[in-house]
């Protein structure tokens, strides 16, 4: 065999080794650390839209079974454990079949009692304050563009972010008193009128603390583009023009 048939092979075999070592740690990193996700619909509107992708940080409140992949029954509980608080952006298992991953707000702790009057959203008697903050344009659906009144809402803890209201008299905008159980939280989407979350008992409800995978934290990318039947594959001079740019490493809040 020929000294450059041997380079050659040597070569090769060192650039599997590299790039079997960077899968390596990419996969730790995942497993342990960030894990990508998705946006697939407009239940977080205008904090998050459709074909953001953000990191999801796993090490904020620890590990149970559901932060791994498949969820392998491992230990009970979490490990490492930490407290979600009020108005962090989260994504956790549905408890409906511990399998579907959801992403909204934590608005409820353990022991409080949620309920929303009128479209205003009431933490254990008081009223969450609510102030007007401009309109939200979207086109959903390919209809044409409307306007959204958006309000500012400022949780105990000092939170602010901003919420959706497209209908003054939604379906959610009036509910009985939730009095959120031990170990367990509330989660609602920002966008108030077209979220399906902790206020539909029989679809999400009351979301335990072992469910929680990870706290959002940064948006890597965003293409509206890249939402499911949207996406123009024959047409990538267009790409460029439809990605989101201004979103790119914006920190969730």
């Amino acid at each position: 065999m020929s000294s450059r048939s041997s380079a050659q092979r040597s070569g090769a075999l060192e650039t599997v080794i590299i790039v079997a070592e960077a899968l390596a740690i990419a996969m730790f990193v995942r497993v342990f650390f960030y894990q990508p996700f998705n946006i697939p619909s407009g239940s977080m509107k205008q904090t998050l839209l459709e074909g953001d992708y953000l990191f999801v940080s796993k090490l904020s409140y620890g590990y149970s079974k559901y932060s791994f992949p498949f969820s392998p029954n491992l230990f009970s509980g979490r490990i490492f454990s930490a407290e979600p608080e009020r108005g962090d952006v989260a994504v956790f298992k549905l408890p409906r079949d511990n399998a579907t991953d959801y992403i909204k707000r934590v608005v409820g702790l353990p022991g409080d009692e949620v309920q929303m009057r009128d479209g205003q959203l009431f933490i254990n008697g008081q009223a969450i304050p609510k102030e007007p903050a401009g309109e939200f344009v979207t086109d959903e659906d390919g209809e044409q563009a409307r306007r959204i009144p958006v309000f500012k809402e400022t949780l105990p803890n000092g939170v602010s972010y901003n919420v959706l209201d497209s209908d003054p008299n939604g379906a959610l905008d009036n509910t009985a008193p939730y009095k959120v159980p031990e170990g367990h939280y509330f989660m609602m989407g920002d966008n108030r009128d077209n979220s399906t979350d902790s206020r539909v008992r029989s679809a999400v409800g009351f979301v335990p603390l072992e469910n929680f995978v990870g706290r959002a934290e940064i948006i890597f990318f965003s293409a509206p583009f890249l939402d499911e039947g949207k996406m123009q594959w024959w047409a990538p001079w267009s790409w460029p023009f439809d990605i989101r740019w201004n979103r790119f490493f914006n920190l969730v809040r």
